[in-house]
């Protein structure tokens, strides 16, 4: 069984206003990634909230379980992290970890990564446009200690480095997953193209 994580802890000083809560072909940034993480293998979900937890948790239904509240959301994307794998249950075989700035992901995406994953027993796998990196990334339960002490600054990137020649790369040709929308500009261009 696979955790999925969604990371939504943000202040979105760039953007204006809470991404979770950004439409994005008839639905929010959040719902779509809800969405895109239903999946047999996935059996659990938490969806991170920090400084607007109150409007996000307001605006989409989210079963209590599945909401996991970060008060040091501050200190940057890892604590937000950290607080959703302090909620899981044991006995995960790995957690996928889904950015809210990284929105435009499809399903058969998640599928990929998923069979992937247990394909090739790596401890991280991850998608790969055109030679770029992107999300989600999988990381194994066998790293989840290493997760734990990444450095703050840097995050769990530190792992995926840390792991370079064990990663498991999924080739996609959805360019969603290289895309950053954590600006207006960036977001209005991609509501010009069709990403997905």
């Amino acid at each position: 069984m696979i955790a999925a994580v969604i990371l939504s802890g943000g202040s979105s000083s760039r953007m204006g206003s809470p991404k979770a809560l950004l439409p994005y072909q008839g639905r929010l940034f959040l719902e779509h990634l809800l969405e895109v993480t239903r999946h047999p293998r996935i059996g659990v979900r938490r969806v991170v909230l920090g400084a607007h937890a109150e409007a996000i948790a307001r605006a989409v239904a989210l079963h209590p379980d599945e909401i996991v509240i970060n008060e040091e959301w501050e200190k940057g994307q890892l604590s937000s992290l950290h607080a959703a794998m302090r909620s899981l249950p044991a006995g995960t075989d790995g957690l996928m970890v889904c950015l809210i700035d990284h929105p435009l992901i499809s399903a058969a995406l998640v599928d990929d990564l998923v069979q992937g994953f247990y394909a090739s027993r790596a401890p991280i796998a991850l998608p790969v446009f055109e030679g770029r990196r992107g999300h989600p990334v999988l990381f194994s339960a066998a790293v989840y200690e290493e997760l734990e002490k990444a450095p703050m600054d840097v995050g769990a990137r530190a792992v995926v480095w840390a792991h370079a020649k064990d990663v498991f790369e999924v080739g996609t040709t959805e360019e969603g997953c290289v895309l950053n929308l954590n600006d207006p500009e960036t977001l209005e261009r991609a509501r010009g193209s069709s990403y997905q």
